[in-house]
This record gives structure tokens, sequence and C-alpha cells, in this order.
């Protein structure tokens, strides 16, 4: 928070010092460029070394059948967690909280959910998201446009439940298991 202050405060600054703040904000703009570049850099980078980081730990394992297994699991329990609070979760708070069944919402907001799912992040569908509210289900352009924004940063709950059940799994490749407070705790 302090950080957006901060960025806050010297954009205005740089902003009423007109022709003598173009300087700075050309220094900015020039860092924001290089750092782009470097992220571009580890972004094709980074598959190489998780695949190296894969090896190496595939060579460790000792029952290499057994690990996947465990890992399956995981991953089931992932989705069956995912499913549950987008299929049953979900539509029933959107049904309590409108007085209407949610179907018809849901299959206007397929090409939304596409995205998301191939993308796996929810500001990249921001833009499909709020053509889809707006148009097909009708929602004020005014309440989309300031909404969207704002539950696309704040609203993790697929992070939350992943995170939680990633923490529990690892505990249990490690030897570790937790009782139901832990698990509690946890989630």
């Amino acid at each position: 928070l302090g950080l957006v202050i901060f960025s806050i405060v010297t954009g205005v600054a740089i902003a009423m010092c007109g022709e003598d703040g173009k300087p700075l904000l050309h220094f900015f703009e020039s860092v924001s460029i290089v750092m782009m570049k470097v992220t571009t850099w580890i972004i094709h980078l980074a598959p190489i070394g998780v695949c190296f980081l894969v090896a190496g730990q595939l060579l460790e394992m000792k029952d290499i059948a057994g690990e996947f297994l465990k890992l399956g699991w995981y991953f089931f329990t992932v989705l069956l967690g995912l499913f549950i609070h987008g299929l049953i979760v979900l539509p029933t708070i959107y049904g309590l909280a409108t007085r209407s069944l949610p179907f018809r919402f849901i299959a206007n907001m397929g090409n939304p959910l596409a995205t998301a799912f191939g993308t796996a992040s929810s500001s990249a569908t921001l833009p499909v998201t709020i053509n889809a509210l707006e148009e097909k289900n009708g929602v004020d352009p005014k309440i989309a446009r300031f909404v969207l924004p704002i539950g696309a940063t704040i609203n993790m709950d697929g992070t939350a439940l992943y995170e939680a059940v990633a923490a529990l799994f690892i505990a249990q490749m490690n030897g570790i298991n937790p009782n139901i407070g832990q698990v509690i705790a946890i989630s």
C-alpha cells in the first residue's frame, strides 16, 4: 500500500511540475521498458528452468508411480473443490441474492469462463467479461466497469482453495499428517 501511495504522489508531482518533470517521467518510462524486456526474457526461459527442476526431482524419487498417484489425488482434490465452489456454492449465492436461476447468467458467461480457464488470469479476461456482462446479461456499464477490476484483483477464491490443498498435500508428502484443528487453520 505504501508503494501505491508513493507512486500516486510521485505521478501527481511529476504532472504538476510540467516541463521540469519530463526528464523524470522519461526515466520512469525507460525503466518500465527495460523491466518489461527483462520480464520477457524470464518468461521465455522459465519453461527450461522448470523442466530441469522437475527432471532433478524425478531422478531423486524412489517410487515414481506412487508419487504420481499422490499427485493425481492432489489434482483431483483441487478440481473437485473448484467444481463444488463454481457449480454449487457460487450459483446458490447468485440464486439467493437475485431470486432467479443462475443458468442463463452462466450460459451468457461462457466466453469469459473459457478465456479465464485458458489464461488462468482474472485480469486477462476483464475485457471479455465486461463485454459479456454489459451485452449479454444487461448489467449497467458503470457497475460492471467499477466492480470487475476490483473483483479481478481481490476475489481469489480459487487461489485460496488451491493454496490450502497445496499446503495439506506438501505436509502429507513430507510425512506430516495434520489434525483437524490444523486443517481448519490452514483452510
